[in-house]
């Protein structure tokens, strides 16, 4: 074969749109199997009326409520021990609010959108953009808030008309049984279908041709999520991690900080993508915030068998945590163990724990923490922290703590990362009129309200001519007409 016909042939086989059938050899056949009927149904039945919208949107709130305890027992199985309050307020309260947010958002979010024409040279015509569905999303969730991110997710994308996939994590084995046993009493496998992972469903998963993919996870993972998707040009959202900062201003008030920081620190110990991850404390105060904090741990968490003290999701990450302490000690750094009870591996609960004078050279700088140990750095000047940060990945979060307006859009203008709380931390993720995503090693895309509706929709623009279109005094053979047409208009526009 001639290397002009060789390269035709690859011409080809690029332009080829991905195929279903492709994946049906591989380990994991029902993945291909799923995403054939769910493509054939979109196909089938179009875009989805409001009222349909609206329905699919009311059942996956009752499969939420009607199976509420199953589905906190569930998760608590696969933690070991997750504080029933944590469930609550992360996952059953918060997903029954984002989906009743939509619910009332919806007609509005569907309305097609009247744009501008160029008047001149389109008289009587007119523009709209039309939001629609694009097909067949997949959602691959992790652990650590395993129904909050796979139901804000499927809110998203079944308010935009979409039909889904969702893979769950092995960690959360438990739960994805329930939902794979749920799921049917409420929804056709044409529209919805979980997936339990059992070793490398996740790998066969982000290999299919979504039409939109979305992932939460590690930066690690994600990568590879993207370079599978980017393999039939799936769209991707990606919402990751790293390494978030607080920073809190000599004049904001102290115990009031360590109040809020700590509460997030220690919720779902620690094991929050947006959570807490190091905190800058003015060297002025470095003594005064390490006895505050003592003092919030002695008052709200100072036993860690308690059941409201969530463990660490597995042996192999309680291990890491271990690992990570016993660097930081052997390179220098100060550890405070704030409980006084040593790491338990059998029920695998951690103290909450401070990291004081830590270097580059160890593994609590270079990588999120996940989970209940808080890294305490100092700082004498506001761009020592703007340097430190931002010599590094931008983070998912951002949390100055000021009262200061001009000091905290200082942080805000010179520190980008994916969104901000000001004097509190996490619960800008809580609000469901605000976008969440994060940017460079922390993600890309947006999802939760309007943004994830976006997200999971092509806003399609239409353009309607009109009966007379004045394009046609614009037409070749170019005249004395288009030479006095293109003069008046550039005399107009240029």
């Amino acid at each position: 074969m001639n290397t002009s016909v060789q390269d035709k042939a690859l011409f080809e086989s690029q332009m080829q749109e991905p195929q279903i059938s492709d994946f049906q050899a591989s380990d994991h056949p029902e993945l291909a199997a799923a995403l054939t009927l769910q493509r054939a149904a979109f196909r089938k039945h179009g875009q989805e009326s409001y009222q349909q919208r609206r329905e699919h949107l009311t059942n996956l709130k009752r499969l939420l409520l009607e199976n509420r305890e199953q589905i906190v027992e569930a998760i608590n199985k696969d933690y070991g021990n997750r504080s029933y309050h944590e469930t609550m307020i992360a996952e059953i309260i918060t997903v029954a609010d984002d989906i009743d947010h939509t619910l009332k958002s919806l007609k509005k979010w569907m309305k097609v959108q009247r744009r501008k024409i160029d008047f001149m040279l389109y008289p009587g015509a007119k523009n709209r953009v039309i939001p629609q569905a694009v097909g067949v999303v997949g959602l691959i969730i992790p652990w650590n808030f395993p129904l909050n991110l796979s139901f804000s997710g499927l809110s998203a994308a079944f308010a935009a008309g979409n039909r889904a996939m969702v893979k769950m994590s092995e960690n959360s084995i438990h739960l994805s049984e329930l939902l794979i046993q749920l799921a049917p009493n409420y929804f056709p496998a044409d529209k919805l279908q979980f997936f339990t992972e059992t070793g490398s469903v996740g790998i066969a998963f982000s290999k299919l041709p979504f039409d939109h993919l979305m992932f939460t996870g590690s930066g690690q993972t994600g990568r590879k999520v993207m370079a599978a998707a980017a393999e039939h040009l799936t769209p991707v959202t990606l919402e990751l991690g790293g390494k978030s900062p607080a920073v809190i201003d000599p004049e904001y008030p102290l115990r009031k900080a360590v109040e809020r920081l700590m509460f997030v620190k220690q919720f779902n110990a620690g094991q929050i993508c947006t959570t807490v991850d190091y905190v800058f404390v003015h060297e002025q105060q470095l003594n005064a915030f390490i006895a505050e904090v003592q003092r919030w741990v002695n008052h709200h968490c100072a036993n860690i068998h308690s059941r409201d003290y969530t463990s660490v999701i597995d042996d192999r990450a309680f291990q890491r945590l271990l690992e990570t302490l016993d660097d930081a000690r052997e390179k220098g750094a100060e550890v405070i163990n704030l409980t006084g009870q040593e790491p338990d591996a059998a029920t695998r609960k951690l103290p909450l724990t401070l990291v004081l004078n830590s270097t580059d050279e160890m593994i609590i700088d270079q990588r999120e923490t996940f989970g209940p140990i808080l890294m305490v750095k100092t700082y004498t000047d506001p761009q020592q922290v703007i340097d430190y940060v931002n010599d590094r990945d931008r983070p998912l979060a951002l949390y100055p703590f000021s009262y200061n307006k001009p000091l905290v859009n200082r942080y805000i203008s010179n520190i980008l990362s994916g969104g901000v709380s000001v004097n509190d931390a996490l619960f800008h993720v809580g609000q469901h009129d605000l976008p969440f995503g994060g940017i460079g090693g922390s993600g890309m895309g947006h999802y939760h309200g309007y943004e994830g509706f976006l997200t999971f929709s092509k806003l399609r623009p239409v353009f309607y001519q009109a009966p007379f279109s004045g394009m046609k005094f614009l037409m070749p053979p170019y005249g004395k007409t288009a030479d006095r047409m293109l003069g008046l208009i550039a005399k107009l526009k240029l």
